[in-house]
């Protein structure tokens, strides 16, 4: 046995050791240009917690956050489903929030104050951010599920507390079960819903989409996340589905306006989805098109570089250059385009397959090549 003299002093030395490890937790960040005027803030405002149907405690997706280069997130456990309820013992609604607002302060995460109002599909399942407390929607845990009426008061006072309030994994249950329905259209007249989950986890929603463009509703991509992600870091092969907002200024405020004012892409496998005005905004901040550094008798040879985490998949729709370019994320590629007059500007034509304006549609862009001087 060890003396007790040398027992503390090991103690302490491990002390010592955990919290210097704990100081040195890593983050890996994730590239991504912005729009002009703007900075670019990864977001997931959809995860759960052992406060309602998670298998994790608060602080954890904080500790994920941070990890995977996230710089806001949203803890949204069920109103009406708390399966774990005997375990934690508490009727307090806002305490995943409260058990994750000191970590998040430490870590320069911004924690937004979030809830799932949940009803069966159809209506559906919904999410209430930037509230002020959860706690007053507790008492209409028991309003029947099929009372429209309780469900109207539910979102009644979510939007008494400025909530931004969007409509999650519409088609989870089938197109036929997540169409736009009343509760929806009531919504949406009372100026109460503002997004739609176009993208849920590996689930893409063709329907949730065209209905976003119809009504000028805010794009929204979440993780819906339950347990615990196990990822080192973000890359552009293994990545959480998140919305991407554009904000003039990186604070809870700011980011509730950006999302108001449909600011956002979803990042979504290797692709974004946006709006054609954004994402045409965005492509010159993400795609670096180098002056030529050779000119041959038929040939012009350049590069571009790809500035951000998402790769860029290039079709050409014009007659010049290669017929495929494909950009990997933070990744540079030469190009060479076959002329007989090196010496002239080009405009090579594209659509980027995998940037998305509208379902199964991609962005027209254009790459101008300058000519010799």
């Amino acid at each position: 046995m060890l003396p007790r003299r040398v027992f503390f002093l090991a103690l302490a030395s491990f002390g010592l050791w955990i919290s210097g490890a704990m100081a040195q937790a890593v983050r890996y960040e994730i590239p991504l240009p912005a729009l002009p005027g703007t900075q670019a803030m990864a977001c997931d405002f959809h995860m759960h917690t052992v406060f309602s149907d998670g298998s994790v405690w608060p602080r954890v997706r904080v500790d994920e956050a941070w990890r995977l280069g996230l710089h806001a997130i949203a803890i949204t456990d069920h109103v009406e489903y708390q399966p774990w309820k005997d375990d934690v013992k508490t009727e307090n609604l806002d305490r995943s929030f409260e058990l994750a607002a000191g970590p998040s302060r430490e870590h320069n995460i911004l924690l937004i104050r979030g809830a799932e109002i949940t009803r069966d599909t159809p209506p559906g399942h919904f999410n209430a951010i930037f509230l002020k407390e959860v706690q007053p929607l507790a008492r209409l845990q028991q309003v029947a599920k099929g009372d429209d009426a309780g469900l109207l008061e539910a979102f009644r006072v979510a939007a008494e507390q400025g909530a931004f309030i969007f409509w999650n994994h519409p088609g989870w249950k089938g197109p036929e079960l997540g169409q736009w329905g009343p509760i929806q259209e009531e919504l949406f007249k009372r100026g109460w819903l503002h997004g739609i989950e176009i993208c849920n986890g590996a689930t893409y929603y063709r329907e949730a989409h065209e209905y976003a463009l119809e009504r000028n509703l805010t794009l929204i991509g979440t993780s819906d996340i339950h347990g615990p992600d196990l990822n080192r870091r973000t890359t552009p092969e293994e990545h959480r589905t998140l919305t991407i907002a554009f904000v003039e200024e990186r604070s809870p405020e700011g980011l509730r306006s950006a999302l108001l004012a449909g600011k956002t892409v979803v990042w979504y496998q290797d692709m974004l989805i946006g709006r054609q005005a954004i994402l045409e905004s965005l492509f010159p901040a993400t795609v670096e098109v180098l002056p030529p550094h050779l000119r041959t008798q038929n040939r012009v040879y350049f590069i571009l570089r790809n500035r951000s985490a998402v790769p860029v998949k290039m079709e050409r729709t014009g007659k010049v250059g290669p017929a495929t370019i494909t950009i990997p994320g933070e990744a540079t590629v030469l190009v060479w385009v076959g002329t007989n007059q090196p010496k002239a500007p080009l405009e090579l034509q594209y659509v980027i397959t995998n940037w998305w304006i509208a379902p199964d549609t991609g962005l027209p862009v254009v790459l101008r090549i300058p000519g010799a001087e």
